[in-house]
Parts: structure tokens; sequence; C-alpha cells
């Protein structure tokens, strides 16, 4: 482990042994620069070997997708940029964003519109999907496959029969999941979730059994804290003698810390106090137990306790809070993921790579011969053709590699430019509509022409900076031994990591044995706890552009060996290859009721003036209902265009 790593280990991601014969598929090995082609005549989706999924290394914002929008939002952009060329192409709709949203309003305006409508969708990054993204593995005969971004179908409330329709359109069979599902592989091998003490925030490294999981990680069992695990986990961690003592009162002794106060009156106090500050400053618990919990909400929030409120974590079941005697009712200013739903809890199905099967699907109904098949399961084997994304001949057109820098309207307001910047040069193309399905940070750049007020609004979604890595093992013979199938770490760099859900469909096999290939993913949230959320996603978003993929490669290897050595885990014997999935811009920012006080007081929401339709711009994304779900993003897309129609 402490020996140095090299570039004979590590290719951009991908282990290379002595003799391999990888210089025939270097644009698989994740050595193909994709960016640098496009700054140059070509067009790399034209080239051989283009395939984005099967790239490793660093991933989600690559290099080469931001350079554009940052010198934008620098005011540097056109200094350099020259005079835009006209592309002389003119369409009915421009989408700019190729994520979820964006594929959706295509598909909803195409519907309306009618096949022979022409729409063009403009996306900088080299692969469709948005944070819907796809990542392969292949480790010596068996193929592997990772979600790299939205993990699922799913969501807090119930679909909406606009999300839901278009879910049944592309033929997904929801209630069908378990069928595809080794619900039981893990725990039959005896594996468990487990919690990894480090040595830097505990004083000592130890992988113990979790006697109460929560907080979101996939591959977690809801199996309520025992007497007996509970005992066995008070006995072994390094926790200081009062805060094994406040944990065990905090689950055996609960306690109404506002006696005498209505439901709903405490509910107000729980809405306005952290969590952590709840646990210490009310419930009076040790600073161990804080740093214990700390992380817990970062798969959903991108922030630990210090920054969600305790009534959130009410919701969540989190310890102290059971004695309170408040009723079942959501508080004001409740997040919505807090929220207990059992129909949306039902709704429930993952891909092996995530909802970006459902971003491929889409795509197959915008241009069939780009994603080749005929139905949802054939889907997760389908290859996609890139080259078949932008041509002349289909009404339907994706251009990758292009981000919009500017979007005005022209003509007598009767159409839309859009001006992209693609292959070192900017061009534009017209249409009689646009919708924006970006990111709602990037629209006062490149639309300059929105009143102030909305162009405030819009800048308020900081998005939540997140990294989904997925790591390629030769084998998960060290899981099996130590009897984990999934690890929280409140201290080390990525605060979780599982093994893949055994999901087979489609043609597609899951590992079923340790001794075969598998993906562990493994997440991380740049938080700075004791500042406002946005504050801290402001500066989680700085740390990850900072951050080289060779500094996360080696906290990777290191977590891994520190978390699994004892079931003999060696980083460089076992990781075949690893994709860093970094997202800056993560997920849409929900409203907390610690920072927003218009959640808290009711009124018109920022992002209900963010959306609103300007002339032939409509406004998409998740940013635009200030929820984190793809069913979000469907709706989004739905209002848009039909705000368009009107």
């Amino acid at each position: 482990m402490k020996r140095a790593i090299t570039r004979r280990d590590f290719l951009n991601g991908v282990a290379v042994t002595a003799g391999a014969a990888w210089g025939a598929n270097l644009a698989q090995a994740g050595g193909m620069p994709f960016d640098l082609l496009a700054a140059s005549d070509l067009d790399p989706e034209q080239t051989q070997g283009y395939y984005p999924p099967a790239l490793t290394g660093m991933r989600g914002s690559h290099p080469g997708s931001f350079d554009a929008a940052h010198a934008l939002r620098d005011g540097t952009f056109w200094d350099a940029a020259g005079k835009a060329v006209d592309s002389g192409e003119s369409y009915d709709l421009i989408v700019v964003g190729g994520g979820i949203s964006g594929l959706a309003a295509a598909h909803f305006y195409r519907k309306s519109a009618g096949e022979k409508a022409r729409i063009l969708i403009l996306d900088n990054h080299d692969d469709f999907g948005g944070h819907a993204k796809r990542n392969e593995f292949r480790v010596g005969n068996s193929f592997r496959l990772g979600f790299g971004g939205t993990f699922s179908i799913e969501s807090p409330a119930p679909y909406s029969a606009v999300a839901k329709g278009v879910i049944e359109e592309l033929g997904i069979d929801v209630p069908s999941y378990s069928k595809y599902l080794a619900k039981d592989l893990y725990s039959s091998m005896g594996l468990r979730s487990k919690v990894f003490f480090d040595k830097e925030t505990f004083g000592a490294d130890k992988l113990l059994i979790n006697p109460r999981p929560r907080g979101g990680d996939e591959s977690e069992d809801s199996a309520q804290a025992s007497t007996e695990l509970l005992k066995q986990f008070l006995a072994e961690a390094p926790l200081a003698e009062q805060a094994k003592g406040d944990l065990l009162r905090l689950f055996r002794q609960p306690k109404d810390y506002y006696p005498g106060l209505t439901s709903e009156a405490k509910k107000a106090k729980l809405a306005r106090i952290s969590y952590a500050r709840f646990l210490r400053d009310v419930a009076g618990v040790h600073d161990d137990i804080i740093k214990l919990y700390q992380a817990v909400p970062h798969p959903l929030f991108g922030v630990g306790i210090d920054a969600v409120a305790a009534q959130d974590a009410w919701g969540f079941d989190l310890p102290g809070l059971d004695g309170m005697k408040l009723d079942p009712a959501p508080g004001k200013g409740m997040n919505r993921d807090a929220i207990p739903n059992e129909e949306a809890a039902r709704y429930f199905f993952h891909f092996p790579d995530g909802n970006a099967s459902i971003a491929r699907l889409l795509v197959r109904k915008l241009i069939p011969e780009a994603v080749p098949g005929n139905s949802w399961r054939d889907v997760v084997l389908a290859k996609a053709n890139y080259a078949k994304l932008d041509q002349a001949s289909s009404a339907v057109r994706i251009r990758l590699n292009s981000t919009a820098v500017r979007v005005k309207h022209v003509g007598e307001a009767k159409e839309v430019e859009v001006a992209y910047a693609r292959a070192g040069k900017v061009y534009t193309a017209r249409a009689k509509n646009c919708v924006l399905a970006c990111w709602h940070v990037v629209i006062p750049y490149i639309c300059e022409e929105l009143p102030d007020k909305q162009k405030e609004a819009l800048a308020s979604a900081q998005k939540v900076p997140l990294v989904y890595t997925n790591v390629s093992l030769r084998n998960w013979s060290a899981f099996h031994k130590l009897g984990v199938n999934g690890v929280y770490a409140p201290g080390c760099y990525h605060s979780r990591f599982n093994l893949d859900l055994p999901v087979s469909i489609g043609g597609y096999e899951c590992a079923h044995k340790p001794e075969e290939p598998i993906v562990i993913h493994m997440m991380r949230t740049p938080c700075q706890p004791g500042r406002a959320a946005r504050d801290q996603h402001r500066l989680g978003r700085i740390e990850l552009y900072s951050t080289t993929f060779e500094t996360m490669e080696r906290k990777i290897r290191e977590q891994l060996a520190r978390s699994l050595g004892a079931g003999g885990f060696d980083p460089a014997r076992d990781i075949a290859a690893i994709t860093v999935n970094r997202w800056p811009h993560g997920y849409a920012y929900e409203y907390n009721s610690l920072f927003d006080s218009f959640w808290l007081e009711g009124g018109e929401t920022p992002c209900e003036v963010a959306r609103k339709t300007y002339g032939r711009i409509a406004i998409a994304n998740a940013d635009a209902g200030a929820y984190a779900y793809t069913d979000e993003a469907i709706n989004q897309a739905w209002r848009a265009v039909e705000e368009l129609k009107a």
C-alpha cells in the first residue's frame, strides 16, 4: 500500500499489466482524448472507437466539458472566441442539455408536433444522459456495469401521472423489479452493513457491525437494532465511555425534550435547529456521537447533520427523537426526502447502469438507429452508436461536445438563436422554440435578456457537489471474509461504499460468487461543516474542480486497503479499474428549513420564479422544481413544452 503509484499501474484509471495488449483498445481503456479531438477539425463522435461509457479515470464533469462555460462565467470567453459561424441550420426546437430532462422535452415536443418536427439537442459532455451516466468495465471475460450518477427510478413522493407515463411508454415494468434482483444474495452469505472508524477521527481503525443502518446506502439492510448487535457494537467501538452511554440512552430511553409544547410547536423548533445542535445542546451527547452521525445525510443532501434540521432527522428516524410525542403529519419546512410515503417506496427500479438506461431508451425513441434493440430489457447490453446521433438525415439530432454560450430572440422575437462552442469554434443555429434543460446557474450567463429577478432566482439554485466513484474489482473475497456488503465511513474521504446491487436483466449477469469480478460504488460529498448549505456546496465545488484524479486514486486505494485489509484486500492486486464520476454541479438544491425562510413561511419559491417561460424560451431541468429526482426532471420537461404550446 505504501509503494508509489506509477503510470505502469494505472493509465487514466485502468490497471495495466505487463504485456497487456491494450494498445488496440485505447479508447475502451480510457486513453482516447476525445476532449482534445474536439479542439481539432474532427467530429470526435465520428471517429472509430468513440465510446464514452467505457472510459475510466476522471469522468462526470470531465476535462473539456466545462472550459467554455467557465470562460463565459469569468467574462473571457468572447475575447478569444472569434466571430460565430452561421451553421445555416433551422429547427422547430433546440434543447440545451442532453440529460433526462432535455431528452424528455424533445420526446414531449415530438409527440405534440409530430415525428417530422426537427429538433437539435446540444450537450457540453461527450456523452448524453446528464447525471445519468453509464460506466462499463471489462475484467477478463467478465462485463460489468456501474451507475455514474442517477441511481434508480425512485422518489420520496409518488411519481406523477406524467412521469409514470413516460416510464410506461418506454416499456419499463417497474413492479417486476423483484424478478431481476437477487435480494438475498449477500445476506445468504452472512454479509451485512458495517461502520469503519478511522484513526484520524476516532483514534483507531476499526470495522464493526452497524447495529442500525441508516442514511440511504442502497445496499444496506433495514434491520432494526437488536440488543445483541448493539451490545457488540458498543463493546468494540472506539468511542468515549460517555459517548457509549449517550448512544445507549438515545436508543433505550426516549425523552420529550420539549415538554408542555404542542406537536406543532415542537416541530417548529426542530425545523430551526440542526440535528447536530439538537444532539449536542438539547440531548447533551458527547461529541463522538456527533462525529458518528455527521455523514448520515450525505447521500440525500450532500451535507452532514450540522446542516440538516432536527425535524428532518425525525423523519429519517434518527436517534433521540422517538420520545418527542410528535404526531405523524409532516411539519412546516420538512424536506420531501424526510416524509415517508409507502406508495412511493414501492415504486422502485434499479438498472445495472442506473437511470442511464432511461436516457438510452429515450434516445432510442428519438433516434432508433443510435441505440439498437427493441425491448426495455435489451437496452442494458445494447451498444450505442454515437456516430448516428447527429445525422443530417435525422429529424432529431443530438450534438455532443457542444456548449451553449448564448441564447437570444431574433427576428422580432419570432425565433431563438443559439450559439454554441464546439471544436474550438462558435456556431449558431436557429429554432422556433428553445428549452433550456441545463443547470440553472448557467442560464444567466447564456441568456442575458432574461429579467434580473429571474436571473437572480436561477443563480440561487446552487447544485450539490458530489463524487460517484466506481471501482472494478477482480474479486470480492475480502468483503466475503469480513462479512460486509456496505460500509459507512463517517470520517473518510468517501463516506460510503458498497457492493453493487445484484441485478441481472436483459442478458446481463451480476456477480454471484466472491471469486468473480464486481463493481463497488463509493460516494463522497465535499462538505465544509459549520457553514450554510449553499456555502458548503460552493466551496465543495471548488475542491472538486481542483482535485486531480491521481489524488482521488490514492485516497480510494488507501481507504479500501485500511477498511478491508483484514480480509486480505490488496489494492495493487485486486483493483482492475477506477472511474471517478466527478459532479461539481450534482444534485438539484432542495430547500432547507435552516437556511431558506420561505420554505418555512410559505410564498413563491425561487424555482417558481426561475422557471418562468420568457418568449419562446422555456426552462426545464430538476432545478426547476428544486427536487433532485428523475421524475421531477421529466415533470419540468413536460411543463416547459406545454408552456411553449400555450
